[in-house]
Order: C-alpha cells, then sequence, then structure tokens
C-alpha cells in the first residue's frame, strides 16, 4: 500500500498555531491548489484542500507563512469520522505533512527556496542533532563551467 500526496498551493488564510490539551503544537490550515485543466466557461478552477501540522512543523508554518503565500506539503491523506453540533455523521478528508517547504521565489513574499524536515523522534542511543531549515542561494555564473559536447554518448 502506498499513500503519498505531494501539493503546492495558496493559504487560504493565515495558520492559527493551537496546543492540545497535553502541550503538542498543532496548526490545521487550508490551499487552494489550482487544477491542471480550464473548465468548460475557460475558468481555472482550485480544489481547497485541508492540511494539519503537528509539533514542529506547525510552529514552522505558523511563524513563516501567511494567508496567500504559496506553500508545498508533502505527506499522506487521512480520513476521520466526527459528529458535528447537530448530530450528524461527517466524515474529514484532510493530508497530515510530513514535510512543509517554500516554493516561489523571494518575491512571493516568504524565503523562498528553503524547506522544513522535521528531525526523526528520538531513538535510544546517542542524541542527533535537529534538522534546521534548508537555505538555497542563488548560483553566480563563475560557479558553472562550459562542458563540451560530445555527440559519442552512450544513452
Amino acid at each position: 500500500m502506498f499513500n503519498k500526496a505531494i501539493l503546492i498551493g495558496r493559504l487560504t488564510a493565515d495558520p492559527e498555531l493551537k496546543q492540545t490539551t497535553s502541550g503538542i503544537y498543532l496548526v490545521n490550515f487550508q490551499i487552494a491548489v489550482d487544477r491542471r485543466f480550464k473548465g468548460q466557461d475557460g475558468e481555472r478552477k482550485a480544489d481547497f484542500i485541508t492540511i494539519v501540522c503537528w509539533r514542529q512543523q506547525a510552529e514552522f508554518v505558523a511563524k513563516y507563512f501567511h494567508k496567500g503565500d504559496p506553500i508545498g506539503v508533502d505527506g499522506s491523506i487521512q480520513t476521520r469520522n466526527y459528529e458535528d453540533r447537530q448530530g450528524n455523521k461527517r466524515t474529514a478528508v484532510e493530508v497530515v505533512a510530513d514535510n512543509v517547504f517554500f516554493v516561489g521565489g523571494k518575491n512571493s513574499g516568504n524565503n523562498g527556496g528553503g524547506s522544513y524536515v522535521p528531525a526523526p523522534a528520538a531513538a535510544p542511543g546517542p542524541a542527533a542533532a535537529p534538522a534546521a531549515p534548508v537555505a538555497y542561494s542563488s548560483g553566480a555564473a563563475s560557479d558553472f563551467e562550459e562542458v563540451e559536447i560530445d555527440n559519442d554518448l552512450p544513452f
């Protein structure tokens, strides 16, 4: 079995950091993801996907992302059943994020190009250093060298 969702969209509202009664941070937010094709009316439609982040990822999203910002998410799709205030049974479909990352450039309103990958759960033995957000910078022309084209390539 395989359950993997990779999405890039824009936040529909500012994420709001919450905390469970046991002190674990979480944030629920929605992203608008454009469909690949236009509808019959010529307009591009969007799907609104609910995302759930836990712990350090929740703090990261609440700190660095705001309404309208582009965001990348990869995680798994989960469903849960609940009862609404009127007593009706409902099903929620949401993506539980494994990784959340910046997309777009510096002009898109965020740091652009970095990502946050949470540190793995602590295992017995020596403690590992936590993963930090990754930042990328633009390359300069002097970082590259010209490669001669050889028509005798093995592929």
